[in-house]
């Protein structure tokens, strides 16, 4: 039987907390959240600094609306693009694009509420494995108050390292440091990260 350590960037961060919670963690080393969306994205009585349902409505009336435009227009804050300081290229927001017009309509409309009104708190608690949790303190897609900050709060044996000035698409834009990271977490020994 193999153990090997689960890495997942953004919405798919809510993929390996569930399948931890739900396989248990027999076979899994150790799991690196980057720029993640857990707990819940959505404002509730338990999370007061989420964002209200009119902001996701919002996206599922601009995907509904003009799906191509919608992911173009993402790009920017996404990247951070939209900052003066950015040195995103045309080409990274272009991939952007390409990547978010494969997915179909459905799963675009969809996937909004998947990742904004699921709250996965509890099974974040439940996380029995060393965890990395990587964030950019710019993060204009996820903040880092409302994600970052809290599942290092919940979960009993997590790291957290935050990227200075650094956007959402972590994995394309300081990606040389998530790399050296996730090299770090890979190396050390099995369940010892921290």
């Amino acid at each position: 039987m193999s153990v090997r350590p689960l890495i997942a960037p953004a919405f798919m961060g809510k993929l390996v907390v569930r399948y931890i919670c739900r396989h248990g963690s027999s076979r899994v080393a150790k799991a690196v959240l980057i720029a993640s969306v857990p707990p819940i994205m959505l404002k509730t009585a338990a999370n007061p600094g989420g964002l209200p349902l009119s902001v996701f409505d919002g996206l599922r009336a601009q995907v509904h609306a003009d799906r191509a435009q919608f992911f173009k227009d993402l790009s920017a804050p996404f990247y951070g693009d939209n900052r003066p300081d950015s040195q995103v290229s045309q080409g990274l927001r272009d991939s952007f694009w390409m990547q978010g017009m494969l997915a179909g309509l459905p799963a675009a409309y969809d996937c909004i509420k998947a990742f904004s009104e699921t709250d996965f708190t509890d099974d974040l608690k439940k996380l029995d494995v060393p965890t990395l949790i990587i964030a950019g303190d710019d993060d204009q897609i996820v903040p880092i108050a409302d994600a970052a900050l809290l599942q290092a709060k919940l979960i009993d044996v997590a790291e957290l390292k935050v990227y200075k000035g650094a956007r959402h698409g972590l994995c394309s834009t300081p990606k040389d440091d998530v790399n050296a990271d996730l090299l770090a977490c890979i190396k050390a020994p099995v369940r010892a990260l921290i």
